[in-house]
């Protein structure tokens, strides 16, 4: 796990993953394991939906998700979906950043991705980014 160690107002503060909603995710598995040498930290399906989180070598992850029940809708061309940032505190950094006026688009909930423990919440960034608050538990 990329934790950081030099941001004091964010303990932990690093970029955890990437999220990239694919379309094809056999191909992009292939792409980001195969070709690129990431290794697969996670590989899960529930219902529809299939995701995956790909190391990237430094512990920080690619993270590919594929729902085709939730029509997810993307920009032709920008399959980026939002990027998170790890945190030892999403409760915490939720509320500084709800104190500076930042859009918090999803509370912070406790959640099990098959074998991973996590916290995570949302917001949005002064540009309309979205941006995942992750902590592992």
């Amino acid at each position: 796990m990329s934790y950081g160690t030099k941001n004091t107002t964010t303990p932990g503060c690093g970029l955890h993953h990437i999220s990239i909603h694919t379309q094809k995710f056999d191909e992009s598995m292939h792409l980001y394991r195969d070709v690129l040498g990431m290794q697969v930290r996670l590989e899960t399906t529930t219902g529809a939906r299939r995701f995956a989180l790909l190391d990237m070598g430094d512990g920080s992850f690619v993270e590919l998700s594929m729902n085709p029940e939730a029509n997810e809708q993307l920009s032709p061309g920008n399959p980026l979906a939002h990027f998170a940032l790890a945190t030892h505190d999403v409760r915490g950094v939720t509320e500084r950043l709800r104190a500076a006026g930042f859009p918090i688009t999803m509370e912070p909930k406790d959640i099990q991705l098959g074998t991973l423990p996590a916290s995570i919440a949302f917001f949005n960034g002064p540009s309309g980014e979205s941006v995942e608050l992750f902590q592992e538990n």
